[in-house]
């Protein structure tokens, strides 16, 4: 007779329904002054100036300060260090793709089956990551920062909450990090960059590993689109 497989354990890290946040940290002031917001977009300005011209790896905070004809101390104190700047300068396309998930139509949005947003979602997030690798490899928060900056948190609750309505006896915790692991840019730079695979078969396998996680609960897994 099979041993009885002892309940899954409350989650540690509560999912909750995610909102739209910006990228940036949280000791950013919500509306800056017209002075500082000018300053700071001038400083982005600089920053997207040398990502275009010598790639991310050209974008320091001297080299910023330089190209904004500022002083360095002001660059650190609105961006705080180097992620910080470049992390601003994702701002715009995280936003954008936030409001897409949690707004937009489906079947990234609501309004389709769990299972099919994911796989819009890991879709959609590989794109965006294969268009913006270098500066989001650059971007790409220390270890011990990884899991907790804003909008990482927001891409797990999604993913969470997802597999929590697609497969509601798994443990939706530690599959979303899975799933979450399989989306890293770091990952992404290395399958396409150093390994020659094409993005549509990291599309095609993001597909087939949602498509096993959700099947017991969704029935046969569905060809990838």
């Amino acid at each position: 007779m099979s041993a009885v497989l002892p309940p899954i354990p409350q989650s540690q890290e509560p999912v909750e329904r995610p909102g739209l946040l910006q990228v940036g940290t949280a000791e950013e002031e919500p509306c800056l002054r017209a002075d500082a917001a000018r300053n700071r977009a001038r400083l982005l300005e600089a920053a997207a100036r040398l990502v275009a011209e010598h790639g991310a790896a050209g974008v320091t905070m001297e080299a910023v300060a330089t190209a904004a004809n500022v002083g360095k101390g002001t660059v650190f104190r609105r961006f705080g260090d180097r992620t910080g700047l470049l992390t601003a300068l994702l701002d715009h396309s995280e936003k954008k793709f936030q409001a897409a998930f949690l707004s937009g139509p489906p079947p990234l949005g609501p309004g389709a089956h769990p299972a099919e947003r994911l796989r819009a979602f890991g879709c959609a997030l590989l794109r965006r990551s294969a268009d913006e690798l270098e500066l989001q490899l650059a971007a790409e928060p220390s270890p011990e920062r990884r899991f907790s900056v804003p909008a990482r948190r927001v891409l797990f609750s999604h993913v969470a909450l997802l597999l929590r309505q697609a497969a509601p006896h798994a443990d939706a915790e530690l599959l979303a990090h899975t799933l979450m692991g399989y989306l890293s840019p770091v990952l992404v730079h290395h399958l396409t960059r150093q390994c020659g695979m094409p993005l549509e078969r990291l599309e095609s396998g993001w597909c087939d590993l949602v498509d096993r996680m959700t099947a017991t609960e969704t029935g046969p897994p569905s060809a990838p689109h």
